[in-house]
């Protein structure tokens, strides 16, 4: 079985002389062989090729795409250069104004000492809120606008975990976390009269609570929507924002 052959015989047009081949099976077997790989290695080198082709057909939109990124990085370290910046303007009016003077009419910033209580007003009546809600000075670095549209009280600058007292007796209406005032208390005083501290760090009064003016309900810090550490603080009159200047006097 070895030893079978396969002859071909070319037969040439004209006086050209006849020509035979003979391959044996195993020769013939072995070429077979021999062109399945090779037409195999061609699909493989081909389908290499597409996936290679369709890889450098993204290149110039990855290119695009890291341009992009690198771009809005630019634009992410220049904000947090610009909110260093603010914060430091912060800390320096901070320090500018300290927290030792008095406001006018000689009312202390200062929370009553222990077993010194001050005068107050009685929770279940009237009281306006009148005033400065922070034993610190702060600034005013927003006021209302736009008749309370754009912005509905005053932005006091002020550093973290000061403390922040209520601006006239009532009862406390909510205690909450906002996605914009951050943590707050809001204020009953009365005869349609509430008060609302945002962006506190820590709340120390619960919903239905009697406080006394001045009474500290919470402490200062940068919750919700805030890019440094200061108090929202806001005062609403039959559920319409009012400025808050009209009844505070800013120290």
């Amino acid at each position: 079985m070895s030893d079978r052959r396969l002859t071909f015989i070319v037969v040439p047009h004209g006086d050209l002389e006849t020509r035979t081949y003979e391959v044996s099976y195993r020769a013939l077997k072995l070429g077979l062989v021999a062109a399945a790989v090779v037409a195999g290695l061609f699909v493989v080198m081909v389908s290499m090729w597409w996936y290679v082709a369709a890889q450098a057909a993204r290149v110039p939109g990855l290119e695009r795409e890291v341009a992009r990124l690198e771009a809005e990085r630019e634009q992410i370290n220049e904000l947090a250069r610009m909110l260093a910046e603010v914060e430091a303007q912060y800390e320096r009016v901070r320090q500018l104004l300290g927290g030792d003077a008095a406001p006018p009419g000689g009312e202390s910033l200062l929370p009553p000492l222990r077993g010194q209580p001050e005068p107050q007003d009685s929770a279940d009546e009237v009281s306006t809120p009148s005033s400065w809600p922070l034993t610190q000075l702060g600034y005013i670095t927003r006021a209302i606008s736009d008749g309370g549209v754009s912005h509905p009280g005053l932005d006091i600058a002020v550093a973290s975990d000061a403390y922040i007292r209520a601006s006239g007796a009532g009862r406390v209406a909510e205690v909450g976390n906002d996605e914009v005032y951050g943590l707050y208390v809001l204020l009953d005083h009365g005869g349609g009269l509430q008060s609302l501290y945002g962006h506190a760090s820590r709340t120390f009064v619960s919903a239905g609570e009697a406080v006394e003016r001045h009474q500290v309900i919470g402490l200062t810090g940068s919750t919700g929507r805030s890019t440094a550490p200061h108090l929202h603080f806001e005062i609403r009159r039959d559920d319409q924002t009012v400025d808050p200047l009209e009844f505070v006097e800013s120290p």
